[in-house]
């Protein structure tokens, strides 16, 4: 908490607003935020109702925003908040509406890799993920992507999946709707203590196949 207000008080962000999502957790998250927007109103807490998996909570947070842009980051911050101001560049020079994080553009740029089984497993899927979706981008699931909010809206209003795969479900979805999506370097660290199991890895590739179907059946149509 004190790192982003920190950061948003340097950037000149005192409008800016902090959604924190509570997935359900049990480690006192939860209380820490309430005890922190008691002092700073930029600081909200969103609960759901149980735990409901990330895409789920992600969604929750995207449409309860209310800011021109929105910033989705993961909680234990492997990538430096400090991105945002070049991936907010990025964004505004190639006039993008969704601008994703990558960790595979640079990899100079992490200062702490994955196991070998883990980043073995992310290419794979990386891979995968282009043969069935068709999307282009070198690595859709690094947790640090911005949002425009007509695109974030359009987006996670339509977003299906509760699972890892809502990432490249949101992609997907945005190019769908014309958005220009561009992909662009940051730092990352990986944090340890990943609650991404073997069954959630397997769910994810069978995510893909459901992207399609979902996409057939006119389930990400314009509204």
């Amino acid at each position: 908490m004190r790192r982003l207000a920190g950061f948003l008080d340097q950037a000149g962000r005192s409008q800016a607003e902090v959604i924190v999502v509570d997935d359900g957790s049990r480690d006192g998250t939860a209380k820490v935020v309430e005890q922190w927007a008691a002092c700073d109103p930029r600081f909200k807490l969103l609960r759901n109702p149980c735990n409901k998996g990330k895409g789920y909570a992600v969604r929750h947070g995207m449409l309860k925003a209310v800011g021109a842009w929105r910033l989705m980051t993961d909680a234990d911050l492997s990538t430096p908040i400090e991105e945002l101001n070049a991936l907010q560049g990025r964004a505004d020079r190639e006039h993008a509406a969704v601008a994703i994080g990558s960790r595979a553009l640079n990899r100079r740029l992490v200062a702490k890799h994955q196991s070998w089984f883990r980043e073995t497993g992310g290419r794979l899927f990386n891979l995968v993920m282009k043969l069935i979706t068709g999307l282009p981008f070198a690595d859709t699931q690094c947790g640090f992507k911005l949002y425009r909010a007509d695109a974030a809206e359009a987006i996670f209003s339509r977003q299906i999946l509760d699972g890892f795969s809502f990432d490249v479900e949101a992609v997907y979805i945005g190019q769908r709707l014309s958005f220009r999506v561009i992909e662009a370097p940051v730092r990352w660290a990986n944090s340890e203590g990943s609650k991404v199991t073997a069954g959630a890895t397997a769910r994810a590739f069978a995510d893909l196949f459901r992207i399609r179907w979902f996409d057939l059946r006119g389930r990400y149509r314009e509204k």
